[in-house]
């Protein structure tokens, strides 16, 4: 039993075709570290925009996360 999605070819996109070009030519360890650091700030940069989109869209406060932090599971 396997579904559809494990026997069909991921598409890559733009992005990533830029990216497989770039490790084309190699690249340093210490190249390769940074650019993984500039890929997880991005990321970081991300979240904690959408984090913040939804705390003011739910109107969270501190509070709020105390409480659910101390809720029992």
């Amino acid at each position: 039993m396997s579904s559809a999605s494990s026997c069909q070819p991921t598409k890559l996109n733009p992005i990533q075709v830029s990216l497989l070009h770039l490790f084309e030519r190699g690249m340093s360890e210490e190249e390769t570290l940074q650019l993984k650091r500039l890929m997880v700030k991005s990321y970081l940069e991300i979240m904690r925009q959408e984090a913040g989109r939804i705390d003011d869209e739910r109107g969270y406060t501190a509070e709020d996360y105390e409480q659910m932090l101390n809720e029992p599971s």
